[in-house]
């Protein structure tokens, strides 16, 4: 049964969510947060930081993790595989179809009008980052850490891996 749990909390947000890994990140978090429990918001939160430090995408990294934390390698398995199999059937199925009427201005206007919806769920989830970061640090410490990141992502140019390393190393010397 816990298989089946894993496989539907990362196939119907794969399956209904559009855009990529960001894009269903929300969808996932309320599967595994608020369905079936298996993390904490906070867990949730740590684990899509360390999941954006590693290379590859990040949803198939977040349902590996988080499938073997919860059922082991088989879990690990069934929770990639979930995550994966919405995007391939329907490729396999839709691309035809969408390359044949590539430019009508229906295809077009549909990919615009799911941009939105997409905006509001990452704003969702990070204003649900913001109020479990000032709840649990406090808005000073929420404060210096994202004038850090500011600076170290928009004004140094730096690569996220180091913000989320300076965010850690801050969080664990002062908040720990």
């Amino acid at each position: 049964m816990i298989y089946w749990d894993l496989f539907l909390a990362f196939f119907i947000p794969n399956i209904v969510g559009y855009g990529g890994g960001p894009a269903i990140i929300p969808l996932v978090e309320n599967e595994v947060v608020g369905r079936y429990g298996w993390m904490s918001s906070q867990q949730f939160a740590e684990t899509l930081a360390l999941g954006n430090t590693l290379p590859s995408p990040i949803a198939t990294k977040m349902a590996g993790y988080i499938g073997y934390d919860v059922a082991g390698i088989g879990g690990g398995l069934v929770a990639t595989f979930a995550t994966v199999a919405p995007s391939l059937i329907l490729m396999l199925v839709a691309l035809g179809t969408l390359y044949r009427y590539r430019d009508s201005i229906k295809v077009k206007s549909m990919s615009q009008w799911v941009r939105p919806v997409i905006m509001v769920l990452m704003g969702y989830l990070t204003w649900s980052f913001l109020d479990e970061g000032v709840h649990d640090a406090g808005w000073i410490h929420t404060g210096i850490i994202a004038a850090i990141a500011v600076v170290m992502l928009w004004r140094l140019k730096l690569h996220p891996v180091w913000a989320v390393v300076v965010g850690l190393v801050y969080g664990g010397l002062l908040l720990g």
